[in-house]
């Protein structure tokens, strides 16, 4: 075997020349690429103190016993140190396994996985009923349009607002009820009915995001796909199955995920619909944690931000647990 050897460099023709180190390739990075960085440095700099900042300190926090009673604050002209200690994993070990656990955690992480599970399934199903019917051609679609969107378009503490007064005791719903000689739920007092009436405001709030991106998905599919698919027989329901799921699928997939993300973090309304201190058992994570925060005296900021981190924990593992499951279906699809 000849080997060819350069006579000026004494090295081997073919060799590769030796990686720089990280400091050089960050100043190659720097003179190559220094527009770009300028460019998203002012958007940096921003997430790094809107984000970033409270991110690390509500860490921290997690890892104190901090309250109201022993944090800084200043009363008049008088300054009060902080005096909270630091405890390690403490907030961690006493929200997850601590002799309350179950009634602090475990019963609202319950009760928000099936809250999400619902609401989101009901806005996809509900979203894409209406989406196929609009994707039809109808006489008026586009009054239909406007009228759906109205739920969206409406802020959101007015429609919040709006169903709480339609569900009191002696709200509309109730005397519809009662008019027509049926049970009159006391929504916003019994667990079952309070839990029933966030689900169904939280559908109305909802439906119209998904019904406007399923709709577009819809428009984006090659009609004659559709019509192929008639010319060889397909009933309705295998044009559904074959051709319009699948084509939905990249649509579908990016809109389930915010759904979830968003609905697991519903605060608005819940908060709105019950108040502050009411319906303890409709809670869900997002608002108990707001309650131990803000809710209660004395405040508790320590385990307050622990539920924010565990919360944060749980939708980072869901969000990457779910690509790696839409990748697998991708690969087996292909």
């Amino acid at each position: 075997m000849t080997v060819a050897i350069d006579r000026a460099t004494g090295k081997r023709r073919g060799d590769r020349a030796p990686r720089p180190g990280l400091g050089q390739r960050v100043r190659n990075g720097l003179q190559k690429y220094w527009y770009a960085y300028a460019m998203i440095a002012p958007v940096v700099v921003v997430l790094g103190v809107l984000v970033g900042y409270p991110l690390a300190r509500g860490f921290y926090l997690t890892l104190t016993d901090a309250n109201s009673l022993n944090s800084a604050r200043t009363i008049g002209v008088n300054h009060i140190d902080a005096t909270y200690e630091f405890i390690g994993l403490d907030n961690y070990q006493d929200i997850l396994f601590g002799p309350t656990a179950y009634d602090r955690f475990w019963s609202h992480f319950l009760w928000t996985v099936f809250w999400t599970v619902a609401c989101v399934a009901l806005h996809y199903g509900i979203g894409l009923g209406l989406a196929l019917m609009l994707n039809q051609k109808l006489r008026g679609r586009t009054v239909y349009r406007l009228l759906l969107v109205l739920p969206w378009a409406v802020p959101t503490f007015v429609t919040v607002f709006s169903w709480r007064i339609m569900l009191a005791d002696s709200g509309v719903l109730n005397q519809v009820l009662g008019a027509l000689h049926l049970p009159q739920p006391a929504w916003l007092e019994d667990t079952f009915w309070q839990r029933f009436a966030a689900i169904m405001v939280n559908t109305w709030c909802g439906v119209p995001f998904m019904m406007l991106s399923l709709l577009g998905g819809l428009q984006s599919i090659d009609s004659s796909l559709y019509e192929a698919a008639e010319m060889d027989g397909a009933t309705a329901w295998q044009r559904f199955r074959h051709v319009t799921l699948p084509g939905l699928r990249s649509v579908s997939s990016t809109v389930v995920l915010l759904g979830i993300i968003w609905t697991f973090n519903q605060f608005v309304i819940i908060f709105l619909l019950f108040g502050k201190n009411s319906a303890p058992d409709a809670q869900i994570l997002v608002t108990w944690a707001y309650q131990l925060g803000f809710g209660q005296q004395p405040r508790d900021f320590a385990q307050s931000a622990a539920y924010g981190v565990l919360l944060l924990s749980i939708l980072t593992v869901f969000t990457s647990f779910y690509f790696r499951w839409l990748k697998r279906n991708d690969q087996l699809a292909v």
